[in-house]
C-alpha cells in the first residue's frame, strides 16, 4: 500500500521503529524527534486538563523516559510544577541528553523508592512500547501506586505494561485517561485490553514528512466511517436482494427475528425467516415486514433457498437434530452466507467445505473452538487468530470483541475503533449478522460488507449508548442503523 494515511494505518512496534529510523535517516535528529514528542504531549495535556498546574512525571531509563524528562522541562518553563520520579538505570544516547537537560535547567528528580505525591496529572513515561513482559520491581510498584491515585494519567506513546502489538495488558499496567501515540499508531492500542488502558487516544506524527511513510506497509488499518450511496429513483425491492435468515429454535425466536430486522434496516429488499413454527406468529406480530416460515425438516428449506439471494445462518439455531439438519442443507446450497453463533459451533464440531462467498462472525470463544485452541490463546494475539481463521476457512472473518477485527484470507486486517461495553448484551451478535447479510444482499462483496457492517453496528451502538451503556438492548440499534447506512449519523 503506497502512501498510507498515518491517521488510519496501524503498525507493529517493529514497523514504527523502522519509521523512526527512516525519519532520522531523512535528516531529523533523534533528540529533535524527542523534543517534538514532548511538545506534542504537553500540548495534549494542557488541552485536556487546562487547569492542571502540578504534574508528576514517571520516567524510565529508555527513550520513553527521555520524552518524559523533556516534557517536564517544557512544563517547568511554562510555569507548571513538574516532579519527576525516575526508575533506576543509566540512560544513554538521546535519553541521557534529555535527562541532563532537565537537571541542568534546575529540575529535580526522586528515586523510584519515593512516595508518589499528589498531582493534578500523572505522566507515564516509564516504558511506552519498549516492554513486552509484565513490569517488575520498582516499575511494578510505581505503576500500582499511580493507578491508586485520584489524578488522571497521560501515557506517552503506550501505557506502560500494555503490549503494543497484541493489546494484552500485563499485570500491573498503567490505566490512562489519555494516551498520546507517537509517529504511528501501534495496533495494540485498538483491541483486547488496549482501549480500556489507553483512554482517549491521539496520534502525533511529529511533523515527519509524508514521504517517510510513503512505502511503509501497515500491518492493519482502522475502519473509517462509511455509508451507502443514494439509490436511483427507479429502484424496486428486487434490486436489493433477498435475505433468508435461518435459526430460532424453540425459545430462541427473538435471535432470528432481530437478525432479519437488521438486514431490512440496512436496506435488503426482502427478508424471509426460516424458523420453528411456534415463532411465526410472534415474528409477524412484532415485525410484519419480515416473511417467516415454519420449517420442520431440511427439505422445507429448499423452496425458500431457491428464492433467496443469500443466507444468514446461526442466530438461535441450536445444535440439536433440527438445527444441524438445517445447517447442512443451507451450506450445501452454496449460496453467499453469513455464519454466526451455533452455525459456527457446528462448523467446529463438523468441519466441512464452505460456500465461496462467506463471512464468519465468531466471538473469541467460538474462534477458539474453530482453531482448536483456548480462548486465552485467541485473546493473546487477536491479529494472528483472525488471520489464521480467514486462511483456514478461506473466508472473511469478523473476530468480535473490544476492537473487532475483520480479516481476509490474503492477510488483510481492519480494526473497528468504535463500540462500547453496553453492547455486551444478548442479541448484539444476531443484529451484526443481519447487518452484514443485508449489505451482502445489496451486491457488496464479502470484505466490504463485513467492514461496513461492523462499522455501522458499532457506531449505532455508540449512538444508542448516549442514554447510558447499562441497559442497552440490541434492538435499540435499529433506528441508528437506518440513519447511518443513509449517511445521516
Amino acid at each position: 500500500m503506497a502512501n498510507p494515511d498515518p491517521q488510519t494505518a496501524l503498525f507493529t512496534t517493529t514497523q514504527v521503529r523502522a519509521l523512526d529510523r527512516a525519519a532520522i535517516g531523512d535528516g531529523i535528529a533523534g533528540i529533535e524527534l524527542m523534543e517534538r514528542a514532548a511538545r506534542a504531549a504537553l500540548d495534549a495535556l494542557r488541552r485536556r486538563w487546562p487547569q492542571a498546574g502540578n504534574l508528576c512525571v514517571l520516567c524510565g531509563p529508555g527513550n520513553n523516559g527521555g520524552d518524559g524528562f523533556l516534557l517536564a522541562t517544557l512544563a517547568r518553563a511554562a510555569g507548571l510544577q513538574a516532579n519527576v520520579i525516575a526508575l533506576p538505570g543509566q540512560p544513554s544516547g538521546d535519553a541521557a541528553i534529555a535527562r541532563e537537560r532537565f537537571l541542568a535547567e534546575g529540575g529535580q528528580m526522586s528515586s523510584a523508592a519515593a512516595a508518589v505525591p499528589e498531582a493534578d496529572v500523572y505522566v507515564d513515561a516509564l516504558f511506552g512500547s519498549g516492554l513486552n513482559r509484565a513490569p517488575a520491581g520498582d516499575a511494578a510498584i510505581l505503576i500500582a501506586a499511580v493507578n491508586a491515585q485520584a489524578g488522571p494519567v497521560l501515557a506517552l506513546d503506550v501505557p506502560s505494561g500494555l503490549d503494543s502489538d497484541s493489546g494484552v495488558a500485563f499485570e500491573p499496567c498503567v490505566r490512562a485517561a489519555a494516551t498520546v501515540c507517537f509517529v504511528g499508531w501501534k495496533r495494540g492500542l485498538f483491541t483486547a485490553n488496549g482501549p480500556d488502558q489507553c483512554g482517549e487516544r491521539s496520534l502525533a506524527t511529529l511533523d515527519i514528512p509524508a514521504h517517510v511513510y510513503a512505502h511503509a506497509e501497515p500491518d492493519a488499518m482502522l475502519l473509517a466511517p462509511r455509508a451507502l450511496p443514494p439509490r436511483p429513483r427507479d429502484s424496486h425491492k428486487g434490486r436489493y436482494g433477498h435475505v433468508l435468515a435461518i435459526g430460532g429454535d424453540l425459545g430462541a425466536g427473538g435471535a432470528v427475528r432481530m437478525c432479519g430486522e437488521a438486514a431490512a434496516r440496512v436496506g435488503a429488499g426482502l427478508v424471509s425467516v426460516a424458523t420453528r413454527e411456534a415463532n411465526v406468529g410472534p415474528i409477524l406480530a412484532a415485525r410484519p415486514e419480515l416473511m417467516p416460515h415454519g420449517v420442520h425438516v431440511p427439505r422445507n428449506l429448499e423452496p425458500l433457498m431457491a428464492r433467496a439471494t443469500l443466507l444468514a445462518i446461526g442466530p438461535g439455531l441450536g445444535q440439536d437434530d433440527w438445527g444441524q439438519g438445517l445447517w447442512y442443507a443451507a451450506l450445501d446450497a452454496g449460496k453467499p452466507t453469513v455464519l454466526d453463533a451455533d452455525g459456527l459451533n457446528l462448523l467446529a464440531r463438523h468441519p466441512r467445505a464452505l460456500p465461496g462467498r462467506i463471512v464468519l462472525t465468531p466471538h473469541p470463544g467460538e474462534a477458539a473452538r474453530l482453531l482448536e485452541v483456548t480462548t486465552a490463546e485467541v485473546q493473546a494475539d487477536r491479529f494472528a487468530a483472525a488471520r489464521k481463521l480467514a486462511q483456514k476457512y478461506r473466508a472473511v472473518v469478523v473476530l468480535k470483541g473490544a476492537g473487532s477485527l475483520i480479516a481476509d484470507p490474503e492477510g488483510r486486517v481492519t480494526v473497528c475503533p468504535w463500540g462500547n461495553p453496553g453492547m455486551a448484551s444478548g442479541g448484539m451478535g444476531d443484529v451484526l449478522t443481519g447487518v452484514i447479510a443485508g449489505l451482502l444482499a445489496q451486491d457488496l462483496d464479502t470484505w466490504d460488507a463485513a467492514c461496513l457492517g461492523v462499522g455501522l453496528h458499532a457506531r449505532a451502538g455508540d449512538l444508542a449508548a448516549r442514554a447510558g451503556e447499562r441497559g442497552l438492548l440490541a434492538s435499540d440499534l435499529f433506528p441508528y442503523l437506518r440513519a447511518l447506512v443513509n449517511g445521516r449519523g
